[in-house]
């Protein structure tokens, strides 16, 4: 990471979390009296808020297709690839519809400030080196699905830089199948622009799309359609990626 062009982006960067903390109190009150609507509510207003604020303050250009497959209720498995840091704004301003949180790795947690609000949205942190714990973490967003809440998974499980989309994890869709939620695949184009395309120093400017497709449901389905969905998946993913 280049440190000096990276200044004011940062600088820019914590200045936008007054977005975000603009719906803290009502997250967390929401929470304690278990009135999960009313959390969910609070959560997208923060999570859109803020996804569109980041474009705004970086100038960056953002194209939704399928704009009418966005959910108008949750819950729902969002199942995107994953091309580089700006996915997670980006997927915040354009899927503005309905509540979710991200299937991330551990890691994210120990950004500074941004790591507390990745888990007060309700997204659940992945210790990928563990893989019971990593079980555990899975049954707790099966839960989170359960009461309601929504989520985002990046099956590719590592940025693809910009690079050729990688293969989708097995049973990262488990997610969607056990509690019988739609899936609803996301493609991403362009994010890397925003930081891994220049070298690591972010950017102005980028042009990005985001691509919904219709909703898969998962309902009912049998072990081997549930064995098929992965790659099924995927190919609808890569099928609005530039060839």
């Amino acid at each position: 990471m280049k440190i000096l062009p990276n200044l004011i982006p940062a600088v820019k960067l914590y200045l936008s979390l007054k977005y975000l903390n603009r719906f803290k109190k009502q997250i967390i009150e929401s929470r304690c009296i278990e009135n999960y609507e009313a959390e969910r509510s609070a959560i997208l207003n923060a999570t859109s808020t803020w996804g569109k604020n980041i474009f705004r303050i970086f100038d960056a250009e953002l194209t939704v297709n399928g704009r009418e497959n966005l959910p108008q209720q949750g819950p729902v498995v969002y199942v995107a690839n994953h091309q580089g840091y700006g996915d997670i704004p980006a997927c915040c301003a354009a899927l503005d519809t309905i509540q979710f949180g991200f299937v991330a790795k551990e890691n994210l947690q120990r950004v500074p400030l941004y790591g507390r609000w990745i888990l007060r949205i309700r997204s659940i942190l992945i210790n990928r080196d563990d893989p019971r714990e990593a079980l555990r973490t899975m049954e707790e967003g099966i839960q989170l699905i359960n009461q309601g809440f929504s989520l985002l998974i990046f099956p590719e499980g590592t940025r693809s830089k910009g690079g050729p989309m990688g293969d989708f994890k097995k049973g990262s869709l488990r997610l969607a199948t056990k509690p019988g939620v739609p899936i609803i695949p996301i493609t991403i184009d362009g994010t890397c622009q925003f930081y891994e395309a220049n070298g690591g120093a972010v950017k102005k400017g980028a042009k990005i799309t985001i691509t919904v497709h219709p909703p898969v449901p998962t309902a009912g389905l049998s072990k081997h359609e549930q064995n098929e969905l992965t790659e099924r998946i995927q190919e609808t993913v890569k099928s609005a990626l530039p060839q």
